[in-house]
């Protein structure tokens, strides 16, 4: 008899037992989704120290949509409601965030110039091929960034035809089909780097709805390691470039570089904070055998950055931006 009821007891607590175990994977699902609508929503709470922690969160911010995804499919799996509500909160706050890149985005008025930006890379075998893309973008401005002998006079070459005038400095140049004026370096080099870096330039483009000043720039790039992210010499090149827009007499302005950031970056504030940049079309960029981010960027003062995309891969690791820019 008292084996009977031991055995019985037994068998009541295994069944308990796989209750309580699920109760509490759901509950550690739920915490787990409250947290990344946390990091979605007050990422910029997230502390910069130690390594950046806070840039280095808001470089793959997009990417908590797929989080979210995952801990939704383990949470039907496991058949968790409180899990299931809690992902109500990362959802809507990525929705609500990045859901209007997913639009097509509206059509401009006709005042418009299309840009492309790109990185070529100095290491591109193919010049002539990169240059082919950019050309049939139809773009009215193309900008390039890592220019070095001897491909530097292939897409001098290569875009001679299509874009009369362009102006280089250093490794960063600027094609348009208008009239360029105005043209200078812009400097945006650290402290700590060596003489002879020179990625900056401002040119003004007399557009057929008038004069535009173009911003051509390339920031020092970023690296993630051990101790997170190194971009203390992005950031101030980054504030560097800030001023110099601040202090342009010319409206509208248009930014066209490899910022080595995402808009979300904290690093980049000195020029989100008085630029507009697109809300439709994600078009990672970089790495192009498999873009985690769009750290090309195509920004705007006083005209409106309209639809975002990719064009093909050329011979660089990134890939090449296409923007219309409504001049207000």
């Amino acid at each position: 008899m008292v084996e009977r009821a031991d055995s019985g007891a037994v068998a009541a607590e295994t069944s308990v037992v796989p209750g309580v175990e699920k109760r509490r994977r759901g509950w550690v699902l739920a915490g787990v989704a409250v947290v990344l609508g946390g990091v979605l929503g007050f990422h910029r709470l997230v502390p910069n120290w130690p390594g950046r922690v806070g840039s280095l969160i808001e470089s793959f911010l997009p990417w908590g949509g797929v989080l979210a995804v995952v801990l939704l499919v383990v949470a039907l799996v496991r058949r968790s409601a409180v899990a299931l509500v809690a992902l109500l909160l990362p959802v809507g706050v990525w929705v609500g965030t990045f859901g209007g890149l997913l639009l097509p985005g509206e059509e401009g008025d006709g005042r418009e110039l299309v840009v492309v930006q790109h990185n070529v890379s100095d290491e591109n075998r193919d010049p002539a091929g990169t240059a082919r893309v950019l050309v049939d973008s139809g773009a009215d401005l193309v900008a390039l960034e890592e220019l070095v002998d001897p491909q530097l006079a292939a897409y001098e070459k290569a875009l001679a035809a299509d874009y009369p005038h362009h102006v280089v400095r250093g490794t960063v140049g600027l094609w348009s089909k208008h009239p360029l004026s105005g043209e200078q370096v812009v400097d945006i080099k650290p402290r700590s780097i060596e003489e002879g870096w020179s990625r900056g330039l401002r040119a003004v483009v007399d557009s057929p709805y008038g004069e535009v000043a173009a911003y051509v720039a390339h920031l020092p790039s970023v690296r993630v390691g051990v101790s997170g992210l190194a971009s203390q010499r992005r950031d101030e090149s980054a504030a560097l470039l800030g001023r110099a827009i601040a202090d342009e007499s010319v409206e509208p302005v248009i930014l066209l570089g490899d910022l080595n950031g995402v808009v979300e970056d904290r690093g980049l504030s000195p020029l989100t904070s008085q630029l507009a940049f697109t809300e439709s079309g994600f078009a990672f960029s970089f790495p192009a055998t498999f873009p985690l981010a769009r750290i090309d960027q195509v920004m705007a003062r006083s005209a409106a950055v309209g639809h975002i995309r990719t064009l093909p891969a050329t011979g660089s690791d990134h890939l090449p931006v296409v923007a219309r820019v409504a001049l207000e």
